[in-house]
């Protein structure tokens, strides 16, 4: 399964805008998924001037065997100057939507919720046209932490559910497919005027039938978005990609989950 089929080639980017990105980055010491995680369409965002930033990192304390975060038991300390840098990137960037994402920080008793919170109330200061997407770990199951989160009001909740619940304990074995239901089902309950969002991989070993279930596990907890991406493997020592999903395949998911609403 290594070699790619011809959909799937990026094309090249353009590197003056994605060495812009890059210096700015790079001047206010932040991480971005983009780069951590290794990400295939690293050019094509850079190029768009957009990333997702990634707070409480780069070391996650989670070893998801899909992810090419680096994993650490003990990260670091938080950083108190984290969202002021963060929100001076949106500035310079001229963000009209950002994405902030974390790694897993379990070592934490809130999972980093305040660091969230704090990142969503720096940004809305330095830009208050920004819309603000936040994609959070599960936070243990720690529902106060979520209601802080929600309580700074980002206009997109969003929690990747990642794959099928079958394929759990070999893809995301720290993780819980029912505490993310619960997760997106609370973050509907506790705001509704926000939209919920996950994401699953396609091309682990998934069924259709499986993809179809999580389907409609989401819709009845009311979730708004949903992304189906194609799981590609960052290095050997991660895991393999059993299939890869056409475009065709793609388009049929699509028309589902929209007549699904």
């Amino acid at each position: 399964m290594s070699v790619k089929p011809d959909w799937l080639r990026v094309k090249a980017p353009q590197w003056e805008r994605v060495g812009n990105v890059k210096e700015i980055l790079r001047d206010l010491a932040l991480n971005t998924v983009c780069e951590e995680a290794s990400c295939p369409n690293i050019g094509e965002c850079f190029h768009n001037g957009t990333a997702t930033f990634l707070i409480m990192g780069p070391a996650c304390t989670r070893a998801c065997p899909y992810c090419d975060i680096d994993f650490e038991k003990k990260p670091q300390a938080l950083d108190p100057t984290e969202p002021v840098r963060l929100a001076e990137a949106v500035r310079r960037m001229r963000l009209n939507h950002v994405v902030i994402t974390s790694v897993n920080r379990d070592d934490l008793p809130d999972g980093g919720a305040d660091q969230f919170r704090r990142c969503i109330e720096e940004v809305r200061a330095a830009s208050p046209g920004t819309t603000i997407e936040v994609l959070i770990p599960d936070l243990c199951g720690n529902w106060q932490a979520l209601e802080v989160i929600l309580q700074a009001e980002p206009e997109v909740l969003n929690h990747n559910t990642e794959t099928v619940p079958r394929l759990y304990r070999r893809v995301r074995p720290q993780g819980n497919y029912e505490r993310s239901l619960e997760l997106l089902r609370r973050s509907r309950q506790l705001a509704p005027g926000l939209y919920t969002k996950s994401g699953i991989m396609l091309g682990l070993g998934e069924t259709d039938e499986e993809i179809q279930q999580v389907l409609q596990d989401l819709r009845a907890v009311e979730c708004d978005i949903l992304t189906l991406g194609q799981y590609l493997q960052p290095t050997p020592k991660h895991l393999p990609v059993v299939n890869w999903v056409t475009p065709e395949q793609f388009t049929a998911w699509q028309q589902l989950g929209e007549s699904w609403g």
